[in-house]
């Protein structure tokens, strides 16, 4: 029984080449698909409560302050709100939002070709999670509300909180992606041994 214990422990300590390279597909899939879908209005209704209360994103919309007259339900068209997403420059907002996210990604693609690429795509998704962590602290949607019971605020998540704290599996994942890039185009240039 030890014996077989050992050789599986053996086995999964080499299993770090292949955690990285999921690692990095999965934070590509991610970007690329998350970012993708920024194009898409009920995406960008979606993300208007966080962009908003951010102290430093609020500014690229025209009405942050009545956004919540203006909350689309997911999946739910609603025109009246959408005319004002669309004159608040919501949508405007999620385009470039989505363009960067979806270049994060495709730089993160560049890994084996221009590692150095990859590094800084993911020094920008490592800066990029800590920013959205940073909602749990300026969007009040992230906690439960106090609607009468006695389980809200504070350490409950809504939704939307419960959204955002995955973001520190992607500050850990853009650790470990930049780290290999960073070791890869060392290797590359010659200044890290093989």
């Amino acid at each position: 029984m030890k014996n077989k214990l050992v050789q599986l422990l053996q086995l999964a300590a080499r299993a770090d080449r292949l955690g990285v390279a999921l690692t990095r597909t999965g934070l590509i899939i991610v970007l690329l698909w998350i970012g993708g879908l920024k194009a898409f209005r009920y995406e960008a209704d979606g993300i208007i409560p966080f962009v908003a209360n951010s102290p430093t994103m609020s500014f690229l919309l025209n009405d942050p302050a009545n956004y919540k007259a203006h909350k689309n339900p997911e999946g739910a068209l609603v025109p009246a709100n959408r005319a004002w997403h669309e004159q608040n420059g919501t949508y405007r907002f999620a385009y470039g939002l989505g363009s960067v996210i979806v270049l994060y990604g495709l730089m993160l693609c560049l890994h084996p070709w221009l590692p150095q690429v990859a590094a800084l795509g993911s020094f920008l998704v490592l800066i990029m999670s800590f920013v959205t962590l940073s909602f749990l602290i300026t969007t009040p949607e992230c906690w439960v509300p106090s609607l009468g019971d006695v389980n809200h605020g504070f350490p409950y998540l809504s939704g939307a909180g419960r959204l955002v704290i995955k973001d520190t599996i992607m500050l850990g994942a853009a650790v470990v992606t930049l780290a290999d890039s960073a070791r890869a185009y060392l290797r590359q240039e010659k200044l890290l041994p093989a």
